[in-house]
Order: structure tokens, then sequence, then C-alpha cells
């Protein structure tokens, strides 16, 4: 059976590479570990918990939660396996339209800069969430609306590992995994095109605007750059970025007219 640092990374959408540096470690190191050739250590542990949102004994004793155990976010995922069993197609729990639109929107992003070398996951996690929070903080209003959880490398979503599972069944995008320069990079291509007639003229403008500005970054610069956003700051690591704290961002970030100009 796969270790159980290896079935939870999966689970949520890590590479070696991503866990390492949520962790603080080598890349090496979460390898060994994996094919139990090295030990976590307590407090590589517990911020494991902490990402994956289960209990430190779950993972010193090696035995996934049962369901009656396991956390709001982990049930959401054994419910999806259960409708899997009926169903090959993934699914999300969470409201269709805005499934779609996310859909939409991701697709738009990947036929846009999806070819580009540097964007691979990483990359691409900071275009949907400056896209999403730029668009809140502009038009008061949600975009996809994407749960964002803070992490090491910067703001990732929730719902983006069940969304494209599902993508992946239904034969809408198709994931490659190889490396650009010395790191592991996983890159998703598009196969059909995105449904414009669902976005609307200020949306596509949003998200034409965050791939001018941040479209070229290298996964290490967005990262960082996402490091320096107030919703980023006032967050504790793991925990879910609240929407509202983009109102509290510097001039740097800041896309909101001055209501005083017009």
């Amino acid at each position: 059976m796969p270790h159980i640092l290896t079935q939870l990374r999966e689970r949520h959408g890590y590479t070696q590479e991503e866990l390492a540096d949520a962790l603080g470690v080598s890349r090496q190191h979460i390898a060994k570990i994996e094919r139990g050739e090295a030990d976590l250590k307590l407090a590589q542990a517990s911020q494991c918990a902490k990402l994956f949102d289960i209990s430190v004994d779950n993972i010193s004793t090696g035995e996934m939660p049962t369901e009656s155990t396991l956390p709001q976010a982990v049930k959401k995922a054994s419910a999806i396996s259960r409708v899997e069993a009926r169903d090959p197609r993934p699914q999300l729990s969470v409201d269709p339209e805005r499934v779609q639109k996310f859909k939409e929107v991701l697709l738009y992003i990947l036929e846009k800069v999806g070819a580009k070398p540097n964007v691979g996951k990483t990359v691409l996690f900071k275009l949907l969430y400056f896209t999403d929070f730029d668009f809140y903080e502009k038009f008061e209003e949600q975009l996809i609306g994407a749960t964002y959880k803070k992490i090491a490398r910067g703001p990732a979503p929730v719902e983006f590992g069940d969304l494209v599972a599902q993508m992946k069944a239904s034969g809408e995008v198709q994931e490659i995994r190889g490396n650009y320069y010395d790191k592991e990079q996983i890159k998703f291509i598009p196969l059909r095109k995105p449904n414009l007639r669902l976005l609307k003229a200020h949306e596509v403008g949003m998200i034409d605007d965050v791939l001018k500005r941040h479209s070229d970054k290298t996964a290490t610069d967005i990262s960082e750059y996402s490091h320096r956003d107030v919703p980023w700051k006032v967050h504790e690591m793991g925990e879910v970025i609240d929407y509202e704290s983009v109102f509290y961002r510097d001039a740097e970030f800041s896309v909101r007219e001055d209501d005083d100009e017009l």
C-alpha cells in the first residue's frame, strides 16, 4: 500500500516538489519518506496534518481517517468517491453554475497562456487566484468564487483537483507531467474551446488583464509576488483566505478605482 504521505499528496493534487516546498525540505527527502527510507519528523507531521486537514495521529499511524473522523474537506472527497462508483465521471458538490464558469475560465486561461513553458500548475493557481480576488476587489462580486487556501507556494484553489479530474474524465483537458528546468511540472492542455457566452465582457477583460500582468512570471516569481499580497499575509498557513481581506490591499496590488476620482 502506498505511504500515507503519497496518498494524501495525490488526493490533494501536490507534486513531490510542491509538498517539499510546503514542508521546507528537499524533494529527495519526500521521495525517501514515501519509499519508506526516511521518517517523517513530528514537526513535519504536524505541518502535513494542518495542510491536509487531518489529525497527526492518522499520519503517525499511517492510517487514512475513517469517514466518521474525516474533516469536512475530506468528507467531501469521500462523497465524490461514492458517486464515482455509479458514475465514472468525478462530481463536484458545489453550485453547478459556478462549476461551469470555473471550467470556462480555466479553459480560457489555458487557451491563452497554457502553452507557455512557465505555466505549470503553480503559475496556473496564482492566475486563478488573482483573477478571482482582483475581480472581487474591483466589482464586489465573485467571478469564479473558488475557495483558496494558504499553502507554502501561494494561494491554491481547493476545488481544483476535483474539477480537473472531472474535466479529464469528460475529455476537456489533458494533464501532462514533465520538468521545467530542474523542477517537476504539471501542465494542462485544453481539449475544447471555452464557451465565451457564459462569460461577460468585463469578466473576460479582468482575466486578460491578469494574464497580461502575470502570465510570464515563473512559478517562483509569482509565488513570491503573491506572498506580498494582503490576503496572503493576514492568514495562517493552511487557512482558507477570506475574500473580504482584498479590500485592505496596498497600492502595489489594488485594482480598485478611487471612487473620489469618479
